[in-house]
């Protein structure tokens, strides 16, 4: 048995798996077998050491990666009575408060609430906060184990006030139900072995050796949590790479693998650099743009394949065009016998799915969006449509009823339901009974302010469709002005990126004026319908999907679309340099055979058609010369010209080292900062 432990592992990961005493960091490139690692490191622990199956945990952070480490973990595994732990934070939460939430006076018979659940015990308590900004603030609450009184003691804003006093409502509800929700999984375990300290020890003398996976996506709870679980060992080891680290977003710390040394003693680092799934060009231009990153413990990819096809650069005058040259390439594969789903399309931004949709439908070409839905399925394009349809048909009652309380007007479910059960006796439609109704007869349906806004909302749509007889530019521009569109998703935490998908759905509709002038919008509708109605895929189709979900994948042939600066980096406020890097990397990563990566000249953006620049991860990836130079890893000297995205072009006067990082003060035309180095570009 330990021969087939061993037999398939290199040097680097033999070592790692024989370490099996205190602290351990598994540094592991893209591709360098992880799974394999772990999974061998914990049948050597129970099959070679001797360890108890039953005093180890191994931890991940997804179902698939559990099942596939568990079923590669048994197969090098004889005659155990019980299998290993081996599962996620979450279910080992869900676990440890099954045995132990009766210590904190709660049953154990408790019902864990579902996103959708926490969502609707959110809206009975306040429907008038956006209820996802509610939701994502009470999860950052209780991540940081921040109590409802003490969450309202900092808030600062009234929304945030109002927010605080939802928190303490809904937990009140939680505890008055016996139920938990997803967050508590881990909030209340951690609570549970910091208040009772003699649970700690026996739950970590229980187990004795703890595995980590993808370290570097951990937050700062998930790192409490593993300190109280070795409150009685120093027996932990992690496996990840913060090259990799790309859900700072999320609440993801980076830090935890950069200092993991400070957080545990004595720790053994490991790097295994060895890629089985990359040629050597993806690997020399993934190398090449990490090692602008700072922030991070230093390692380089080797790969075993061997040599193979350069890297692929697409030029591309403007989106469609684009999408034509991706769907030849694409088309040219699968003739040359290459499987579909060996096919990946990948893009920074879900906004910029749509053209290369249209381009795959136009080519025939089945396709799947992964990890997000297909541009016209999204919400709040299918509310710009159902508004569209309503100003064209407003007998339409069905596209009436999902824009009429959008942006909000007041109106509840049972007030719509009276209206449409009047307008049915009448046998009109629900547009025809609110507009031939007298305010009178409203107000006995509904309350007076309601009657009074459904009448505004027939005379804006009524003047919407005058402007909209002859479709024309200013169609658009009348829409939003009346309904104010953008409105309804304010304060959401995905707000950005659906107001993005609206401002591309504008350009779409004024692209087709563009090229038939003539058109009506009845045209324009039944264009959308014939793309957006794409028959389900039977069998097997190419992928599309953002980078962050493509993580942990790997296919034959990736295309990366959208390298241009703005889309990949994204710049602006709350980016980071380094995690756009790492994300590009990520992206590279995911290529066994051929790496293709897309830029254009511009594209429609917020509305309008912007000029655009190639990505800066050309150049810094080493694909072409350029005028921006980034220095690699190394400290900046007074007297460098640097550039901030911010503050223009400033002058170093001052070098200072902060942590691992380099700390500038910086001269920008007379007014002195003090700004981190990998905020900044050398010039």
């Amino acid at each position: 048995m330990m021969e087939k432990i061993f037999e398939k592992l290199n040097d680097s990961q033999k070592a790692a798996v024989k370490c099996t005493e205190g602290s351990v960091l598994i540094l592991a490139g893209a591709g360098s077998g992880k799974t394999t690692t772990i999974a061998s490191r914990l049948a050597y622990l129970i099959e070679g050491v001797g360890i108890p199956a039953s005093n180890t945990l191994t931890l991940t952070f997804t179902n698939k990666a559990a099942r596939e480490m568990k079923e590669r973990a048994m197969s090098m595994i004889e005659n155990v009575a019980y299998p290993p732990l081996l599962c996620t934070f979450h279910k080992f939460g869900l676990l440890f408060l099954k045995f132990n939430i009766h210590l904190l006076g709660r049953q154990n018979n408790f019902v864990v609430v579902d996103t959708d659940d926490k969502k609707r015990i959110i809206k009975k308590i306040n429907s008038e906060l956006p209820t996802p900004l509610i939701a994502s603030e009470i999860s950052r609450y209780k991540n940081s184990l921040m109590h409802p009184d003490d969450a309202y003691k900092q808030a600062e804003l009234f929304n945030y006030k109002q927010i605080a006093e939802v928190y303490g409502a809904y937990e009140k509800y939680l505890l008055e139900n016996n139920l938990v929700d997803f967050d508590d999984l881990l909030a209340l375990t951690y609570k549970l072995l910091d208040e009772h300290e003699e649970l700690a020890r026996k739950t970590s003398e229980r187990y004795q050796y703890i595995m980590v996976d993808e370290y570097q996506d951990t937050n700062e709870l998930q790192l409490r949590l593993l300190k109280k679980l070795c409150f009685t060992h120093n027996n932990l080891c992690v496996v990840g790479d913060d090259d990799q680290s790309i859900y700072g977003w999320r609440g993801a710390h980076i830090r935890n693998i950069m200092e993991f040394d400070e957080d545990f003693r004595d720790v053994n680092v490991f790097k295994l650099q060895e890629n089985y799934r990359s040629r050597s060009p993806i690997l020399k231009v993934a190398n090449t743009l990490i090692e602008h990153n700072r922030s991070r413990l230093g390692k380089e990819l080797i790969a075993t394949r061997g040599d193979g096809e350069d890297v692929v650069i697409l030029n591309s005058q403007d989106e469609n065009e684009e999408a034509r040259k991706i769907a030849l390439a694409v088309q040219k594969l699968l003739d040359s016998g290459v499987r579909p789903n060996e096919i990946a399309i990948l893009y920074r931004v879900n906004v910029l799915s749509r053209s290369i949709e249209e381009g795959l439908n136009r080519a025939h070409i089945a396709y799947k969006v992964v990890g997000g839905v297909r541009f016209y399925d999204r919400a709040e394009i299918k509310d710009l449509i159902s508004y569209i349809r309503a100003i064209t048909n407003p007998h339409d009652d069905f596209s009436f009823k999902r824009i009429v309380n959008k942006p909000k007007r007041g109106l509840g479910k049972a007030s719509l339901d009276k209206i449409e059960l009047a307008a049915h006796q009448k046998g009109s439609s629900i547009y025809e009974f609110i507009k031939s109704a007298s305010v009178a007869e409203l107000e006995a349906l509904v309350r007076k302010k309601n009657a009074e806004t459904l009448k505004e909302f027939i005379t804006n749509l009524e003047a919407t469709a005058e402007v909209a007889q002859n479709a024309s530019y200013d169609f658009i521009d009348t829409l939003e002005e009346r309904f104010h569109l953008k409105d309804i998703y304010n304060n959401m935490p995905d707000a950005q990126e659906r107001i993005l998908n609206m401002d591309e759905f504008y350009a779409l509709y004024r692209d087709f004026i563009k090229n038939n002038p003539e058109a009506t919008l009845d045209e324009f509708l039944n264009e959308l319908t014939l793309q957006s109605d794409q028959d389900e895929v039977e069998g097997e189709s190419i992928y599309m999907m953002s980078i962050h979900a493509s993580k942990g994948l790997e296919f034959e042939h990736i295309f990366v679309i959208g390298m241009e600066e703005g889309f990949l980096p994204l710049v602006g406020d709350g980016s980071d340099l380094e995690e756009e890097r790492r994300l590009g990397y990520v992206a590279f990563t995911r290529a066994k055979e051929i790496l293709t990566l897309s830029y254009t000249a511009s594209r429609f953006y917020r509305g309008r058609r912007s000029d655009l620049q190639k990505s800066r991860f050309f150049n810094e990836a080493g694909l072409c010369e350029g005028s921006l130079k980034v220095e690699k890893n190394t400290a900046y000297t007074k007297g460098d010209l640097v550039r901030h995205k911010i503050f223009g072009t400033g002058r170093v006067i001052g070098v200072s080292k902060s942590g691992r990082e380099f700390k500038l003060n910086i001269n920008f035309a007379g007014t002195k900062r003090e700004i981190l180095a990998s905020f900044v570009e050398k010039l």
